[in-house]
């Protein structure tokens, strides 16, 4: 089976086209060697593939007919990858997530509702005439109850 419609059979690439591509730009060796797309696999032989900013290396145990489901992949592929790029990975993501946490940046609809409440919108509003000192002085009559 060719090495392009392997990776693709075994849901590693989401198309075939999409195979061939990181094939073409080297990212998939076999034997230490870069290959086309129209190079055959047979079982016994170890990919090294370049996804994600790490090695994977990928050694075949059986070649499929078609394109498998996913539950059906551990029987046709064995995870030879060392734990060092796995924890590598994990440590990049760590790092991305430093400058963002998750759920901060743009306003929700739900945020932007929440703001609404507190901000007046209407044309007739003190603050909008410019008339600060009525509102301060509001405040301060607040403050002296």
């Amino acid at each position: 089976m060719r090495i392009d419609k392997f990776l693709w059979c075994v849901r590693f690439y989401k198309t075939r086209s999409i195979a061939a591509d990181e094939i073409k730009k080297n990212r998939v060796s076999l034997a230490g060697q870069t290959v086309k797309s129209s190079r055959e696999v047979k079982e016994g032989d170890i990919i090294k593939i370049r996804k994600n900013q790490i090695d994977l290396q990928l050694q075949i145990i059986q070649i499929p007919k078609s394109r498998i489901g996913a539950k059906l992949v551990p029987l046709h592929i064995k995870d030879k990858t060392e734990k060092e790029q796995y924890e590598l990975m994990k440590l990049r993501q760590l790092s991305q997530e430093h400058y963002r946490n998750k759920g901060e940046g743009r306003p929700t609809k739900k945020d932007r509702r929440d703001i609404d409440g507190f901000v007046v919108t209407d044309g007739n509003s003190e603050m909008e005439n410019g008339d600060w000192d009525l509102f301060f002085s509001e405040v301060d009559d607040s403050d002296k109850d």
